[in-house]
């Protein structure tokens, strides 16, 4: 019986170790992205939503050439995509840089109707539809947002929903002063 008692207590120790690490850890939320630093995957996919009145059939990534944005992955599948969705319509209110919807494994019309319901926050919406672009992009699950600077570089990813205090902190507060007076419309 006494051979099981020092086995237990390291057991119970490193359990306890572990346990206190992990809820004092401040990057527990963060997966980090092999894109950091590196260019950002381009693309050319279908449009199935725009801000603008001449919406083009498909859209060219490098068409964002030269201007700060921001790639969400989102789908209508996804429960933590419609908690984030205000927060979209208000980074969208702001105008501080274009937003482009990856519309991840989904269906267009399902698409369309949520952003009609809900409001559409996108500067361009297109449909990732076989998943192929969001695999180039390194992602995990849906949501999941990109900060690409002005030469095409990824600057920043977050995974999970986007709240007011990470627009603040980890994308605007990264971008230079022109960038912010700078986005508009693709």
């Amino acid at each position: 019986m006494n051979r099981f008692i020092l086995p237990a207590g390291v057991f119970v120790l490193l359990v306890a170790v572990l346990a206190v690490g992990i809820q004092r850890a401040p990057n527990k939320t963060v997966i980090p992205s092999a894109l950091i630093g590196k260019p950002a995957p381009q693309y050319l996919l279908p449009v199935i939503a725009s801000s603008s009145p001449l919406q083009a059939v498909q859209f060219d990534s490098r068409s964002l050439a030269g201007r700060w944005h921001v790639v969400n992955v989102w789908g209508t599948w996804c429960p933590e995509c419609r908690v984030e969705h205000p927060v979209l319509l208000d980074m969208a209110r702001e105008a501080a840089l274009p937003i482009i919807g990856l519309d991840w494994k989904d269906d267009d019309m399902a698409a369309r109707r949520w952003l009609e319901s809900l409001g559409d926050p996108y500067d361009v919406v297109v449909a990732d539809r076989e998943g192929r672009t969001a695999i180039d992009f390194g992602v995990y699950g849906a949501p999941e947002t990109f900060l690409i600077d002005d030469r095409g570089v990824v600057v920043h990813k977050h995974v999970g929903a986007m709240t007011p205090a990470v627009w603040q902190r980890d994308f605007l507060a990264r971008l230079p002063a022109r960038a912010a007076t700078t986005g508009g419309s693709p």
